[in-house]
């Protein structure tokens, strides 16, 4: 199991846990409210907007809450101090990691960061000291369900994508396809005429190469993936580790 889709891996084992959904709802918020700052507050016109309204429905965020998000960026001053910001460093297993954020505070992200990263036997560095081993993709993902993977990579090539990674398992499975960043809008309404609305419509960080972990890596650097999801501020986490899919299946448990 490759890292460049750890984020469902942390939301599965999360996902029944009333808090972690609570601190899932902030975050898709923080994202409503800065998309609709920083662009269109109408979905229609605002590409970032539509996918960060799309993954909050995907999550059964109530519809309330999308609004009180939207209507946020305008009527509060909290949405002007919102900054997007991102972090890079080395990880438990020497695992490449990018961390992006959207915070009201620089410093305090920071230092949370920062303290994550040596807690668990890594080191933050620059902005940029880890970016080149990955590269900068459109990421579109579909559950297991919405077609099997010769169907869905048809789709994706008609639609424009370069990639589809398909893994069909039971927990966790889906759909992963990847485009030029300057394609994502088209790619995803190409394929949401397709196939409906994907769980997943962002620019993403895809891993150019992997760094296998064993089971004790594996261990310490769930642990700090965790404590990084359990951060307000944290919106995602880019890793290029590849673990077992028993080692997974076994931590999980």
């Amino acid at each position: 199991m490759a890292g460049h889709s750890q984020f469902k891996n942390i939301m599965y084992r999360k996902g029944g846990q009333d808090a972690k959904r609570a601190k899932l709802f902030t975050k898709l918020a923080r994202e409503i409210t800065v998309s609709c700052k920083t662009g269109s507050p109408d979905p229609d016109a605002n590409p970032r907007l539509r996918a960060a309204i799309s993954a909050a429905k995907q999550a059964s965020m109530p519809k309330d809450n999308i609004e009180r998000a939207m209507a946020k960026a305008t009527s509060s001053a909290d949405a002007d101090t919102l900054e997007e910001l991102r972090y890079e460093g080395y990880g438990p297993g020497n695992v490449a990691v990018i961390v992006e954020c959207l915070s009201d505070n620089r410093n305090r992200t920071a230092a949370e960061v920062r303290a994550a990263f040596n807690k668990h036997g890594g080191t933050m560095g620059e902005t940029n000291s880890v970016a080149f081993n990955f590269e900068r993709v459109g990421y579109v993902r579909y559950p297991a369900e919405a077609g099997d993977p010769d169907a869905m990579l048809e789709a994706a090539i008609e639609a424009g994508a370069d990639d589809v990674v398909s893994d069909m398992s039971e927990e966790g499975g889906g759909h992963d396809i990847y485009c030029q960043p300057d394609d994502l809008n088209a790619v995803r309404e190409a394929l949401t005429a397709a196939k409906g609305e994907p769980e997943t419509a962002r620019l993403d960080w895809r891993p150019m190469n992997t760094i296998p972990v064993d089971e004790s890596a594996a261990q310490t650097l769930l642990k700090f993936l965790d404590v990084l999801d359990d951060n307000d501020d944290v919106q995602r986490v880019a890793a290029n580790y590849e673990m077992a899919d028993e080692i997974m299946q076994k931590l999980s448990a």
